[in-house]
């Protein structure tokens, strides 16, 4: 797989292969198992991160039984996207800090995240700082917000925001996983 150029033909494969998937009430992993390739191949394609080889593409499309002609068609429609479950989320980051994302992030100008911080975690020694805005409400655990020098202990319930220009940082002081829903403008990801 290559990473996307940018030209025409990238920004219709991840919506159009969205859509599909939809229609046939599969799950990202279910299409991923079913063509036989890497369960993230699925994810990066329906987000535009990544342009898949022919190849991959054909797997996908085969294992959905729609043919290449029949996916670039013009009467295949990408419908607008309004809900999501929780197995649509787009995976950005796993580990120790993992943040998921709400839609693709293409077609929005705010970005809506599901992150979860293992105890001890953080967002990294270095201080943050990007345009924009971004808030969120911490739902479960303790998190330790640093915003331009200032620090404070959220616990569930208790939310942040700030213009993104001034540096951050977010880390997890409690000994359980801290979940947060945060939301930013632009999209950083």
């Amino acid at each position: 797989m290559a990473r996307g150029d940018g030209d025409e033909g990238d920004n219709i494969i991840g919506p159009r292969l969205r859509a599909l998937r939809d229609r046939l009430g599969l799950s990202q992993r279910a299409l991923a198992r079913k063509a036989g390739v890497p369960s993230s191949t699925v994810s990066l394609v329906e987000s535009g991160r990544t342009s898949p080889s022919v190849g991959s593409l054909k797997r996908l499309l085969d294992a959905a039984g729609v043919s290449l002609g029949e996916f670039f068609s013009s009467e295949f429609e990408t419908p607008t996207k309004h809900f999501y479950r929780h197995d649509e989320l787009t995976d950005i980051s796993r580990g120790e800090v993992s943040y998921r994302q709400l839609g693709s992030g293409q077609d929005s100008s705010l970005q809506i995240l599901h992150e979860t911080y293992q105890p001890g975690s953080d967002s990294g020694r270095v201080m943050l700082s990007h345009e924009g805005e971004e808030g969120g409400l911490v739902i479960s655990g303790r998190l330790e917000v640093t915003v331009d020098g200032q620090s404070r202990v959220l616990k569930a319930g208790d939310g942040y925001l700030f213009p993104s220009t001034l540096p951050h940082r977010f880390r997890n002081v409690g000994d359980v996983p801290c979940v947060v829903i945060s939301a930013c403008t632009p999209p950083t990801f």
